[in-house]
């Protein structure tokens, strides 16, 4: 049976700006640090998988001095780890209060596979409890009780490797040549097809300009034909989906035969 893995950030809903952001800066203030992410900033840490991880690049010897931080890396490793549960606690409050929105398309999609009978799952660096929150927001409980969730540090190396969808394809059972990622980004992209997966992109609010050579389709959402209609502007098609107003099923399925298609040929 195939399967249709879902990013989370960017991808289950638009995230990063309005919800990362702020609650990385608010534990930053609450911890006293003296540092707060502009924009442009934070679009540059999202080049670095994980949360912990971007927080860890603060740390150089000079901010460590100027915010009084312990020089043993232990004690360091325990100082970021209660910053980013200070920082899930404060994230998943802004995604509870619901004013961030799905991202188009995402409900339909993975209801329709639901129905068809399609594995489901999430993969993401994120920590699990902010997955969750974000999972819910975007299916629903009833829907999102269908869904397996990969995330956080299930995996030691974050996006661009591989492992996080290796781990998923792995515990699913499921054949990678059977499976469609959904990602917004250039590094779950290249996590997706490092683990063998056929790979479609959303772009989302910081990914837009970014190169996504290697996907089977780039669009700019899935799209949705209501309550507000938000076509899907197809960005690249190498594989010649040609998917219509909005990105169905069908369209993703289609993605995994082209995808086979030339490698199983034998002229």
């Amino acid at each position: 049976m195939p399967g249709l893995i879902f990013d989370c950030d960017g991808v289950l809903a638009d995230t990063e700006r309005d919800g990362h952001l702020p609650a990385f800066n608010q534990t930053f203030e609450e911890f006293g640090l003296p540092v707060r992410w502009s924009d442009a900033e934070y679009a540059e840490k999202l080049k670095v998988g994980g949360g912990k991880e971007r927080m860890r690049t603060l740390l150089t010897p000079d901010f460590v001095a100027a915010a009084g931080l312990p020089t043993d890396q232990e004690a360091l490793d325990e100082q970021v780890a209660r910053w980013h549960r200070r920082k899930t606690e404060i994230y998943t409050g802004i995604i509870r209060d619901g004013d961030i929105p799905p991202r188009p398309g995402v409900r339909r999609v993975a209801e329709e596979a639901h129905e068809a009978g399609w594995t489901l799952a999430v993969a993401s660096t994120s920590a699990e409890p902010s997955v969750r929150s974000v999972l819910e927001l975007a299916m629903g409980p009833e829907l999102t009780a269908g869904f397996s969730v990969f995330a956080g540090d299930v995996v030691q190396r974050k996006k661009p490797a591989p492992d996080i969808y290796a781990f998923a394809v792995d515990r699913l059972s499921l054949d990678p040549e059977h499976a469609v990622v959904i990602e917004d980004s250039r590094n779950g992209l290249l996590a997706a097809l490092g683990a063998g997966l056929t790979c479609a992109v959303t772009t989302s609010a910081y990914t837009g300009e970014e190169d996504f050579t290697g996907a089977s389709l780039v669009v700019t959402s899935l799209g949705d034909p209501a309550p507000r209609e938000v076509p899907a502007r197809v960005l690249s098609d190498p594989l010649g989906a040609r998917p219509g107003r909005w990105v169905v099923l069908a369209d993703l399925a289609a993605l995994l035969t082209a995808s086979a298609g030339p490698a199983s040929r034998t002229d």
